[in-house]
């Protein structure tokens, strides 16, 4: 089941192909994986072991407590997906349990891709010099999607004030279109992330 769409997918395509994507198409025992510290996920042999690929991306943004909130609206309104070639709703509201659309145009189609999100986490101190705070969450692919897997969207602001934006991923190919093109998919995947922290710099 791959959901297909020749012009730009409507709302209402959206929500058709999210009734129609069931349940969770990746190993329950990774849901809420990518929350875990980058080093656990590219140290877990299990992941390796059952054919996930890892794709992390982490870019400095800027500095202080006022670019990190721009850099956290900018998540709460999908700014990251704010392409010419891939979008969400941005009135999807970033809450555990909600289903949504990754909207994809590769070559002459539109892709519609469904997923959950499977948490959101948020860590706030002191606005002083020595803050640190983060928010960020993680979504996981639904039946019908192309790739099977979790991925997560970050800001976080560090004890030395900078900012930065993190995308990590793991993934495998869930429909025969993606493991003949595998390769492709891995290259757009690293395109997405520079693609979405340009559009992540643009917004704040």
């Amino acid at each position: 089941m791959v959901f297909l769409c020749w012009a730009r997918p409507s709302p209402e395509q959206q929500k058709s192909c999210i009734n129609k994507s069931g349940a969770f198409n990746y190993d329950t025992k990774y849901k809420g994986a990518t929350s875990k510290p980058v080093s656990c996920i590219k140290e877990d042999k299990e992941l390796s072991k059952d054919g996930y690929l890892i794709n992390h991306a982490r870019v400095l943004i800027g500095s202080g407590f006022e670019t990190y909130e721009k850099g956290k609206t900018a998540l709460q309104n999908w700014k990251h997906f704010g392409l010419d070639w891939a979008f969400v709703d941005p009135k999807t509201p970033i809450q555990n349990g909600v289903k949504f659309c990754v909207c994809l145009k590769e070559f002459l189609p539109w892709v519609i891709m469904p997923l959950q999100v499977v948490y959101v986490n948020e860590n706030t101190r002191a606005k002083t010099k020595k803050s640190l705070a983060s928010f960020g969450f993680g979504s996981g692919t639904l039946q019908g999607h192309l790739l099977a897997g979790e991925e997560r969207f970050t800001i976080e602001l560090d004890e030395n004030d900078q900012v930065w934006y993190e995308v990590l991923s793991f993934s495998k190919p869930a429909h025969f279109l993606s493991i003949i093109g595998y390769p492709y998919v891995q290259l757009r995947q690293k395109y997405f992330a520079h693609q979405s922290t340009n559009a992540v710099l643009k917004h704040v």
